[in-house]
């Protein structure tokens, strides 16, 4: 008998269209899961196929239309170490350390980039698949990922966490790109 290899996640998945910045589903407060079944597993399939065919690190649910609070990453850390899961209703519970200013972008956002302050440690507490409870700490670009993620589940964009000149220049961008023209319609 030969030996069952791991199944990659997203092998099984549909790619989804990204939801753009537009859309109100990204400006509102993701709902709590509360079933852990078949659909919660094909939710997840589908994040890490999307979040790969888009090349990204990390993608929640309401970035492909599904406001319940999930999300999947696939991620290095500064010390270029992989991180790969995913999280259901994940909260929060620490952001601590020094705040660092680094490139951000999101796949709800195509080709906007900002420095962005985010802190360089983060604690996420939620569940995974069945429903058991999980904790993932991330430092460095693992940590911006996890709060980057969490801020979507909670209706924000990291614009919201941009100031002065650089939120001007990137809302500015924003209005004159074609995918947010036309999603005004």
């Amino acid at each position: 008998m030969a030996p069952t290899r791991p199944r990659i996640p997203g092998s099984t998945g549909a790619v989804h269209p990204v939801t753009v910045w537009a859309d109100p589903v990204l400006r509102t407060a993701c709902d709590t899961v509360t079933g852990f079944g078949d659909q919660l597993e094909r939710l997840v399939e589908d994040l890490f196929a999307t979040m790969y065919a888009q090349d990204g690190v990390g993608l929640a649910a309401n970035q492909i239309g599904v406001g319940l609070r999930v999300f999947v990453y696939d991620c290095p850390d500064d010390e270029d170490v992989r991180h790969l899961g995913h999280l259901v209703n994940p909260v929060l519970v620490e952001a601590d350390g020094v705040s660092v200013r680094g490139e951000e972008g999101c796949l709800s956002l195509p080709g906007l980039r900002a420095q962005t302050p985010r802190w360089d440690r983060a604690l996420v507490r939620g569940q995974d698949l069945t429903g058991a409870e999980v904790e993932v700490e991330g430092t460095g670009f693992f940590a911006r990922c996890l709060q980057h993620e969490s801020d979507h589940l909670d209706g924000g964009v990291f614009v919201d966490r941009l100031s002065g000149l650089r939120r001007m220049r990137v809302e500015r961008s924003i209005r004159g790109a074609d995918w947010y023209r036309g999603a005004q319609g």
